[in-house]
C-alpha cells in the first residue's frame, strides 16, 4: 500500500533560486523524463473538436445577443432614433457628455493629426485654461473611435452617435464572453460560461453601468480587463501546453495594456491583482517564473502607458509599481516625480473610515455621492433573489476552506499532486482558483465600502458562483468532507454539477426572461423639455465668444450641445478644476452679490445659469444637499456644536438674486427663464446706486 501511494503521489516543491547550468540541465532532465503520449483515437478528437466548437459558438452568440438587447434597450428607453440631435446629446449627462463631446471634435478636424493636436493643447473648452484633454481625460476611446468612423467608411452609412455607442455595445458582448470563457476555463463545462451570462444580465442594476452612462472610461476599460482575466485564468492552469501558454502570455499583454490607456484608475484595480498573484506565489502554490512573467508585463504597459500618456506621473507612482519593482525605487520615483492623485485617495480614505474629519466641499460633496456610499440592503436582496449571492457564499466558502487545508499541508511539509484527480476532491490545489477566490475577497472586501466597486466586484461573483455549481471538483471536494458513503460519491458529483445549474437556469428563465422581454416591449420617453429650451436659447441667442458659468454637471452638457466655452467641468482629477466647481458652486452659498461677482469675473465668466433643482434641493441624506455643504465650509453652519446656526448677514445668493433687487441687480441681469433654469448676464458696467 504504501509503495502504491509513493507511486501515485509526485512531489511538487517551491522552486529557489537557481544557476544557468543547474536550470538547464533540469529542463533536459524533465524532457528525458515526460513520457511520449499516446496518439489520441479519432473519436475522442471529435470529441473534444465538438465541445470546444459548441462552447466557443455559445460564447459568441452570448455576446452577440447582450449587445443587441443593449442596443434594443437603449432605443426604447430613450425613444433615440425618433429624436433630434440636440435631443439625443442631452442623453449624455456630466463627465459624459464631456468625453462625446471631444468624439464630435475630432471628426470635425480637418485632419487626425490636427484634431489630436487641438485635444492635447485645448484652450476652448474651460475658461483662463489651456489643457491636455487626452492626457487629462483619457480620451483615447474616443480618438480610436473616430479612427475607425473615418476610416472604414461609415460616415456614409451610420450617424456619428450610432457608430460611437455601438462600440461601447460592442465592447460589453466582449464583456460578457470574456466572462463566459473565464468560468469555462475553470469548470471545464461550457454550461458554467451560460450560467454566468444569465447573471449577469439578470443582475445588471449592479454590474454594470451602461445603462446609465454609455461613454464612462470604465465601459470601455473592463470589457479588457476581463478578457485580461481569461488569459490570466489559463495562463496560470497547471495542464495548459507550449502553444495555448504563449496564446494566453500574448493577450494578457495586449489587454493588460489597452486596458491601463482606456482607463486612468486601471492602475489601483491592477494592484489589487497583483497582491492576488503575489500571495498566489507565497503560499507555494504556483511556479514562481509564471508570476514574475505577470509581473513584467504590468512593468512594461505602466512605462508604455507613461510615454503614450504623454508622461502621465500617476503612472511611476501608482501603488501597481511600487509594489511590483521594488519599495526603494518608488520611493525615490515619489520624491522627484510630482502627483497628488495618491495624496487626494489617502486624504479621502482617511475621511471615509472616520480618522480625520474635514469642513473641505469638495472632499464632503464626494462623500455624499450615492456610489461612494456602503452598499445597501436593495443591493444584497438582489443578488439573493436571483439566487446569486447564496450560491456564490457556498463556492467561495468551499473553495477558500480547501485553499487554507491546502496551504496548511504545504507548511506541514506535506507534498502537493502534481496532476489532480476528481477522486482527490482539492478544488483548492489549483493556482487559477487561489487566485480568483484571492481577488474577489478583495474586489469584495472594497465593495462592501464603496457602493460603485460593486461594478468591479458583482461580475466576477457571478462568474466563481457559476462556476462553482457546474464543478464537479467542488461538489466531490464537498463530499470528501461529508465522507458521503451510501452513494458513489463521483458519480454523485457528475449528476450535481449538471443538475443543479440546469435547474437554476430553469428557475431564472422563468422569473426573469418575461422581465426582460417586458423592458424591452415598454416604451419609454426621455423628456426634459426645458434643457432642450436652454441650449436652443444658447444656440441662437448667446454670442459665440460667451463664457457660461454653473454647476459642473450642467457646464459638460452646454460644451456638448452648444460648444461654448465653460468656466468648470465635472472632473475630479484635477486641483484647479476642484477649485473652481468650488468657487463655482458658491452661486448656492449665504455671499453677498459682490463676493459671487468677483468669483465669476475671475474665470471671464458672461452668462450664469442657476439651477431650480440645486437652490431649493430636498435631499434625502442629511446635511449632503450641495447648499449644506457650502454652509458647512463657509462656517455658516457648525456641525461639531450640535449643528448651531452661525447666521450669514446675506441670503442665499440663488434665492435673492431672483427678487431682482440691488444690489443683485447691480451686478446681474436676468436674460432668460424657465421652470427649471435661470440665465443672467454678468454685467461689465456695474451701478453701485442702492
Amino acid at each position: 500500500m504504501a509503495e502504491k501511494e509513493g507511486l501515485t503521489i509526485e512531489l511538487r516543491q517551491r522552486k529557489k533560486p537557481e544557476s544557468s547550468e543547474n536550470k538547464e540541465s533540469a529542463k533536459e532532465e524533465k524532457i528525458n523524463n515526460t513520457a511520449i503520449p499516446e496518439r489520441v483515437p479519432k473519436h475522442i478528437l471529435f470529441q473534444r473538436f465538438a465541445k470546444i466548437f459548441i462552447g466557443c459558438l455559445a460564447a459568441v452568440t452570448s455576446g452577440m445577443m447582450y449587445a443587441l438587447y443593449l442596443s434594443a434597450y437603449h432605443e426604447r428607453k430613450f425613444w433615440f432614433s425618433n429624436r433630434q440631435e440636440l435631443e439625443r446629446e442631452i442623453t449624455f449627462q456630466g463627465d459624459s457628455a464631456i468625453y462625446y463631446s471631444y468624439y464630435k471634435d475630432m471628426l470635425k478636424a480637418p485632419s487626425f493629426e490636427r484634431g489630436v493636436y487641438e485635444l492635447t493643447h485645448n484652450n476652448k473648452t474651460v475658461s483662463l485654461k489651456t489643457i491636455n484633454a487626452v492626457q487629462q481625460m483619457s480620451l483615447y476611446p474616443e480618438l480610436i473611435a473616430s479612427v475607425l468612423y473615418q476610416a472604414t467608411g461609415s460616415n456614409e452609412i451610420i450617424e456619428p452617435v450610432y457608430f460611437y455607442i455601438g462600440i461601447v455595445f460592442g465592447l460589453q458582448g466582449i464583456y460578457v464572453t470574456a466572462l463566459f470563457v473565464t468560468s469555462w476555463l475553470m469548470s471545464g463545462t461550457w454550461l458554467a460560461g451560460m450560467l454566468t451570462v444569465a447573471w449577469f444580465i439578470i443582475n445588471r442594476v449592479d454590474t454594470t453601468r451602461i445603462e446609465y452612462s454609455i461613454p464612462l472610461r470604465e465601459n470601455w476599460a473592463l470589457p479588457y480587463f476581463a478578457c485580461q482575466v481569461a488569459a490570466l485564468t489559463g495562463y496560470l492552469k497547471s495542464n495548459l501546453n507550449s502553444y495555448g501558454e504563449r496564446f494566453c502570455y500574448l493577450l494578457m499583454s495586449a489587454s493588460t495594456y489597452t486596458f491601463m490607456m482606456m482607463w486612468e484608475y486601471s492602475h489601483y484595480l491592477l494592484f489589487l491583482q497583483a497582491i492576488s498573484l503575489f500571495l498566489l506565489d507565497s503560499f507555494s502554490l504556483e511556479q514562481s517564473e509564471k508570476v514574475h512573467e505577470v509581473y513584467k508585463i504590468y512593468i512594461f504597459s505602466l512605462f508604455l502607458g507613461y510615454l503614450l500618456q504623454f508622461e502621465n506621473s500617476a503612472l511611476l507612482v501608482s501603488p501597481l509599481l511600487s509594489f511590483v519593482i521594488a519599495l526603494m525605487l518608488a520611493k525615490c520615483l515619489q520624491m522627484f516625480v510630482p502627483h497628488k492623485e495618491n495624496g487626494h485617495m489617502l486624504k479621502f480614505l482617511e475621511v471615509k473610515f472616520g480618522l480625520n474629519m474635514t469642513k473641505n466641499f469638495t472632499m464632503n460633496w464626494l462623500l455624499c455621492q450615492e456610489s461612494l456610499q456602503a452598499p445597501s440592503q436593495e443591493f444584497f436582496l438582489r443578488l439573493t433573489q436571483s439566487s446569486l449571492l447564496p450560491f456564490y457564499i457556498l463556492v467561495l466558502i468551499t473553495c477558500f476552506l480547501s485553499m487554507i487545508q491546502v496551504i496548511f499541508r504545504r507548511i506541514n511539509g506535506k507534498s502537493l499532486k502534481e496532476t489532480i484527480t476528481l477522486e482527490d476532491g482539492q478544488i483548492g490545489e489549483r493556482p487559477e482558483i487561489i487566485y480568483h477566490v484571492i481577488h474577489t475577497i478583495l474586489l469584495g472586501s472594497l465593495a462592501m465600502i464603496i457602493e460603485g466597486l460593486k461594478y468591479l466586484w458583482t461580475p466576477y461573483v457571478c462568474m466563481l458562483a457559476a462556476f462553482g455549481v457546474c464543478s464537479p471538483e467542488l461538489w466531490m471536494t464537498l463530499f470528501k468532507w461529508l465522507r458521503l458513503r451510501t452513494v458513489h460519491p463521483v458519480l454523485l458529483a457528475l449528476i450535481l454539477s449538471m443538475a443543479v445549474p440546469t435547474i437554476i437556469g430553469l428557475s431564472l428563465w422563468k422569473e426573469f426572461f418575461p422581465r426582460l422581454m417586458t423592458e424591452l416591449m415598454e416604451l419609454q420617453e426621455f423628456y426634459d423639455p426645458d434643457t432642450v429650451e436652454l441650449m436652443t436659447w444658447i444656440k441662437r441667442q448667446a454670442p459665440v465668444a460667451a463664457v457660461f458659468a454653473g454647476s459642473p454637471q450642467l457646464m459638460g452638457v452646454i460644451r456638448l450641445c452648444t460648444g461654448w466655452m465653460v468656466t468648470s467641468l465635472p472632473l475630479y482629477n484635477d486641483d484647479d478644476l476642484l477649485k473652481r466647481n468650488e468657487n463655482i458652486y458658491q452661486i448656492y452659498s449665504k455671499r453677498s452679490a459682490e463676493d459671487i461677482y468677483k468669483i465669476l469675473t475671475s474665470y471671464k465668466a458672461n452668462y450664469l445659469i442657476v439651477e431650480d433643482a440645486i437652490c431649493n434641493e430636498v435631499g434625502t441624506v442629511r446635511g449632503c444637499r450641495v447648499k449644506d455643504l457650502l454652509d458647512i465650509a463657509n462656517g455658516h453652519v457648525v456641525c461639531e456644536e450640535g449643528d448651531k446656526i452661525t447666521y450669514s448677514k446675506h441670503g442665499r445668493f440663488c434665492h435673492e438674486v431672483k427678487i431682482n433687487y440691488s444690489p443683485y441687480v447691480n451686478y446681474f441681469t436676468r436674460v432668460y427663464w424657465n421652470r427649471s433654469y435661470f440665465v443672467y448676464k454678468i454685467n461689465t458696467v456695474i451701478s453701485f446706486q442702492s
